[in-house]
This record gives structure tokens, C-alpha cells and sequence, in this order.
């Protein structure tokens, strides 16, 4: 397994699934207390579908399914994701 998709597991199962399963807690706690807003209940879905997705590329990289190339664009994104995160804070 090269050093990209080390890499890229290790952002994914570190900072992105953690962030995105507290954030779907936070989500939880908002519908439980207010009306079941649209925008909120379609951001829970979202977030759901999302952690399966890096859940797949995780899968991918460990059945070598995925190319350095392809791991590089992902990471990449994940990084421009996270840049953009951190500067809305």
C-alpha cells in the first residue's frame, strides 16, 4: 500500500468519520428538541450516506481497488474539505 492511501485511510478514519458521526449526534440532539426541521432531517441522511462513502474508500484501499491516482484526488479533496471547515471557524 503506497504512502497516499496510508494517508488517505488515516484522515478518513481519524478526522473524517469521528467529525462527521459527532456532528450527526448534533444533528440527533437538534431534532430531538425542536420540530423536525427539513433542512436538518436532510442533512442527517447526507451525513449518513457520506460515512459509507468513506467507509467504501476505506474498503477500496484495503482491497487495493483504488489507484494511487484516485487516492490522491480523494485525499486531496479531503484536505480542501477541511481547509474550508477550518476557516468557517
Amino acid at each position: 500500500m503506497e504512502n497516499i492511501k496510508i494517508k488517505l485511510k488515516d484522515v478518513i478514519q481519524t478526522v473524517m468519520i469521528p467529525e462527521s458521526q459527532e456532528f450527526i449526534k448534533e444533528l440527533k440532539e437538534v431534532l430531538k428538541k425542536e420540530e423536525q426541521i427539513e433542512n436538518d432531517i436532510n442533512a442527517l441522511v447526507d451525513m449518513k450516506s457520506f460515512i459509507i462513502e468513506l467507509q467504501d474508500i476505506i474498503s477500496a484501499i484495503d482491497k487495493n481497488l483504488l489507484s494511487d491516482a484516485e487516492a490522491e484526488e480523494i485525499y486531496n479533496k479531503i484536505n480542501h474539505m477541511l481547509e474550508e471547515h477550518e476557516d468557517e471557524h
